[in-house]
C-alpha cells in the first residue's frame, strides 16, 4: 500500500487476521480527520484487497459513552468495524467532542464533528474506492443518538457545519440506531444543552431526532435489547413510531434478554446478518449485493 510520508506520520497501519471463512481486513489508525489543531482523531477499516475500479460503501462508527465518555476503538466499535470490512465496507470510528463536567456546553459541536467524517469520507473518496452515492452511519448509545442526528438532519436544521470539508454532502443513505436515547431520555440529552443559553429552548428542541423527522430521511435500523437498564427499550419503541409516522422506512429489532452496550455478537444472538442485510440492501447496487448471508 502505498501512502505519502505526511500520512505514515500521522497513522499507524495494521493487518488484521481472519478465519479461513473471512477476509483479511486492514486498519489504518489515528487519522486526524477533523484537520487543525483537534485532538480527536479515527481509525479507517478497510478490506485487503479492493478490485480495480470497485466501489465500497462507506459507514461512519459513532461511539458511545454518555456524551462524556469513550472511544473509537473500544470493543464494540472494532467488532463493528471489523464487519463491515470483512464485509466489502469501508468503516471509520471516530473520536469526537466531548461534554466536560466542568467546560461550557458543546453541543452542536459533537454532531458537528459526526458530519464532518461523513464530508471526510467522501473528500476521501478516489483515494480508499468509496462509492460516494452510498455512505451510512452506525452508532450505539449516545452514538446511536448522534447517528440519528446524522441521519435525519441537514443544512434546513441548521445542523451542517461550515467546514472542514464543507464541499461535500453530510447526507447519509442508511442508519442504524444501537440502543440510542431519545424520547424517554429526553432529560439527558438535555444536560447537552446551558439552560443560561437565551437559545436553550431552541437548542432543547433541536437536540432530539424527534424534532427532524420527514418522509426524505433515509431508512433506520433500530437494535434494542429488553434488559437494558440504561437506555429503556421504550426509547426505541417510540423512535419507530415516530418514523412510520413521518413516512420513513424503519425496522425495529428487539432482542430479549440483551443488556446495554452490545456489539453485533452479542450472547443472545448474532446481529450480524441484520446489520449486513441492511445496509447491503441501502447501500449497495443490486449487482453488489450477497446472494445470502
Amino acid at each position: 500500500m502505498l501512502m505519502t510520508a505526511r500520512f505514515l506520520a500521522c497513522c499507524a497501519v495494521a493487518a488484521v487476521a481472519a478465519s479461513p471463512l473471512q477476509a483479511e481486513v486492514r486498519i489504518e489508525k489515528n487519522i486526524p480527520y477533523l484537520g487543525g489543531d483537534r485532538k480527536e482523531l479515527a481509525d479507517l477499516y478497510l478490506p485487503a484487497e479492493a478490485k480495480p475500479g470497485e466501489k465500497r460503501p462507506g459507514v461512519v462508527i459513532i461511539h458511545g459513552g454518555g456524551w462524556v465518555g469513550g472511544v473509537r476503538d473500544a470493543k464494540r466499535e472494532i467488532n463493528i468495524g471489523t464487519t463491515l470490512a470483512e464485509n466489502g465496507y469501508v468503516g471509520l470510528s471516530i473520536d469526537y467532542m466531548l461534554q466536560t463536567k466542568e467546560g461550557p456546553k458543546i453541543w452542536p459541536q459533537n454532531v458537528h464533528d459526526c458530519k464532518t467524517a461523513v464530508r471526510w469520507l467522501r473528500a476521501h473518496a478516489e483515494k480508499y474506492q468509496i462509492d460516494v452515492e452510498h455512505i451510512g452511519v452506525i452508532g450505539g448509545s449516545a452514538g446511536g443518538h448522534l447517528a440519528a442526528m446524522v441521519g435525519v438532519t441537514g443544512a434546513k436544521d441548521g445542523l451542517d457545519p461550515t467546514g472542514p470539508y464543507g464541499e461535500q454532502s453530510c447526507a447519509v443513505q442508511a442508519v442504524i440506531d444501537m440502543y440510542g436515547p431519545m424520547a424517554d431520555s429526553l432529560k439527558r440529552i438535555q444536560t447537552l444543552v446551558d439552560p443560561k443559553n437565551p437559545k436553550a429552548e431552541e437548542l432543547t428542541r433541536q437536540i432530539t431526532p424527534l424534532s427532524h423527522l420527514d418522509k426524505n430521511d433515509p431508512p433506520v435500523l433500530i437494535l434494542h435489547g429488553t434488559a437494558d437498564t440504561t437506555v429503556d427499550v421504550k426509547d426505541s419503541e417510540v423512535f419507530a413510531e415516530a418514523l412510520t409516522k413521518a413516512g420513513v422506512v424503519n425496522e425495529l429489532v428487539i432482542i430479549p434478554d440483551a443488556p446495554h452496550t452490545f456489539h453485533l455478537q452479542p450472547k443472545q444472538r448474532d446481529l450480524r446478518p441484520v446489520v449486513l442485510g441492511f445496509f447491503d440492501k441501502y447501500l449497495r447496487h443490486p449487482s453488489q449485493r450477497p446472494m445470502a448471508l
